[in-house]
Order: C-alpha cells, then sequence, then structure tokens
C-alpha cells in the first residue's frame, strides 16, 4: 500500500502523545493535535519558530532551562541515538506540566541526519491525579476557585495519616506554602488575575506532585501539601521542585507576563504531634521563610 503524506498526518494527529518535528536547526516543522491539546499551543503558534525560541520553556526536576542549554532534540541529533528524559513543559496559560519526552533523530536515505522528532506524553501520575480529581468533585471535596482539595479534605486527610502512623508506624509530612507578595498582586492587578495566580499555583503543585501525595487549598493564598513516606532529604527535594517550578511559571497578562513565588515551611510528622501540632510547625517553618527574604524552603 503507497501512503500519501496526508495518510501519515491524519496518523500522528491522531495520537494522544505530543509530536513535532523540526530541521537542523531547530526550526518546528509540524505539531499535531496531541501537542496543541497537551501544551495548549496551535500548530500555527508554534510552526516556523525555532525550538530554542524557548516556547515550552522546558525544565528539568531542579528548574534549570532545557530549551537554551540541555536540549534532548539537540543531543539525539548529535548523538546519532533516540534520547529519553522527564521534563517541565509551560503550558499556554502558565503552569507547569509534567511530560516524558522521547526524542528522535531523524535520517535521510543517504543516512544523514536532517532532523529530528519530539514525542512527548503527559505523566501517568497526572493522569491519577486526574481521575482523583473527578472522584473529589462528587464529594464536595475540592476548593471551587483552584480545583484542588479543600480544607475540609485536607482535615480528613491528615486525620488519616495520623491514625496509619499509629497503626503501621507510616510517616508522611506536611509542606504549608504562602504565595509571596500577594496582597500586591491584587491591588495592582485586581482580584480577577489574582485568582488566576491562585490557579495557576494549584495546578503547577498538583501537575508536580507524587500520585500519591495531596494538594490542597489550606485557604486564601495558602497551599498545603501532604506527602507520604519522606524523610528530611527527600521533603527538601520536593519542597525545592515546588518552589522553582512556580518560580519558573508565569500568567500571560496585557503588559506581558506576571511572574509570583512562594515561600515554604515543611516538617515530618512526630510520634508526639498531633494534626494541630505539624500544621502549626509547618506553618511556623514557613513564617521563618518569609522572614528570611522569601522564595525559600524552610524544614523543622
Amino acid at each position: 500500500m503507497n501512503e500519501t503524506p496526508d495518510f501519515y498526518r491524519t496518523l500522528l494527529d491522531n495520537l494522544t502523545e505530543g509530536v513535532y518535528f523540526v530541521d537542523q536547526n531547530r526550526i518546528i516543522r509540524y505539531w499535531n493535535t496531541g501537542a496543541e491539546q497537551i501544551s495548549g499551543y496551535s500548530a500555527a503558534e508554534v510552526i516556523g519558530h525555532a525550538c530554542h525560541d524557548n516556547i515550552l520553556q522546558h525544565v528539568d526536576n531542579e528548574g534549570n532551562p532545557m530549551c537554551t542549554g540541555s536540549c534532548p532534540l539537540v543531543r539525539a541529533m548529535q548523538c546519532c541515538k533516540p534520547i529519553r528524559t522527564e521534563a517541565y513543559l509551560k503550558h499556554k496559560d502558565g503552569h507547569r506540566v509534567p511530560v516524558l519526552i522521547r526524542s528522535i533523530p531523524i535520517r535521510n536515505p543517504d543516512g544523514k541526519i536532517t532532523g529530528a522528532v519530539e514525542l512527548f506524553s503527559e505523566d501517568a501520575a497526572r493522569r491519577v491525579m486526574q481521575e482523583r480529581i473527578h472522584q473529589l468533585e462528587h464529594l464536595s471535596l475540592l476548593d471551587p476557585l483552584t480545583g484542588v482539595a479543600n480544607r475540609r479534605y485536607l482535615d480528613m486527610t491528615l486525620n488519616a495519616r495520623f491514625d496509619q502512623m499509629h497503626r503501621y508506624n507510616w510517616n508522611f509530612a506536611v509542606l504549608f506554602m504562602d504565595i509571596d507578595h500577594f496582597k500586591t498582586v491584587n491591588d495592582t492587578w485586581g482580584h480577577a488575575i489574582g485568582d488566576r495566580v491562585l490557579r495557576l499555583i494549584a495546578q503547577t503543585l498538583r501537575d508536580s506532585s507524587r500520585s500519591f501525595d495531596i494538594v490542597g487549598r489550606w485557604g486564601g493564598e495558602e497551599f498545603v501539601v501532604i506527602a507520604d513516606n519522606v524523610e528530611n532529604t527527600l521533603l527538601q527535594t520536593i519542597a525545592e521542585r515546588y518552589r522553582v517550578l512556580i518560580e519558573s511559571s508565569s500568567l500571560p497578562v496585557e503588559s506581558g507576563s506576571l511572574r509570583v513565588t512562594i515561600s515554604i515551611g515543611a516538617s515530618v510528622v512526630q510520634p508526639t504531634d498531633d494534626p494541630s501540632h505539624l500544621i502549626s510547625r509547618a506553618d511556623q517553618c514557613m513564617y521563618r521563610s518569609k522572614r528570611e527574604g522569601r522564595n525559600r524552603v524552610t524544614i523543622g
């Protein structure tokens, strides 16, 4: 069977994975429907642009930029072999999306590398999180503005985690977060933009969390994450990932983009704790982060 180019285009456009091609100069020549759905960018917005124009602004787990640094497409073309990596792309709406990436060099009939193709898909943990969200929607346990767990569900989860700790000696931790200078955001940009910032923070936290951790809005501009099976070293790593990904996200506004940061306090549960003591300790650590300059993590 002699398939036409339209046949292959239809095939690629029906994949749920994002697919795009670049030439040797890293100019995007094709952008499929899956890429549109995952990133929020239409083909018309990206085709003809160089991927190093940093449209998707890929960052690694430490928040290091990849499009202008360790680009997997460049590495695939240089190494002449497929490259697999994990990253966080920036959605058109501003939040971060975790993706699994495969970058594959493309050769012409003579064997010369003429470009590369990147396939990217949303992390499976994100899909698990989305299923949990749908379940919570039926139980009125979601914060209506941000779409993450509400205070009631966080309280229920904390009580359940303490019960598991006492029964099975399972440990966990609480991360308490507050958006820096949020009043200034509201005063300068208005509450509608403030609400968009809250949604951006919530979605970035949710999408960069492990599937079994709980992300919720505690109230106002405060968020809480309940993280299972952690000790201080891993807790520091998780908290720093949240901090860096929020710092590297931005909200599109009329005059350009709006960036915010968060201050984080975190603490692993102690045998003598109860829910109020654990939350209070994490909250105090967060205020220490505020006092020491904001946009930082304090573990206590």
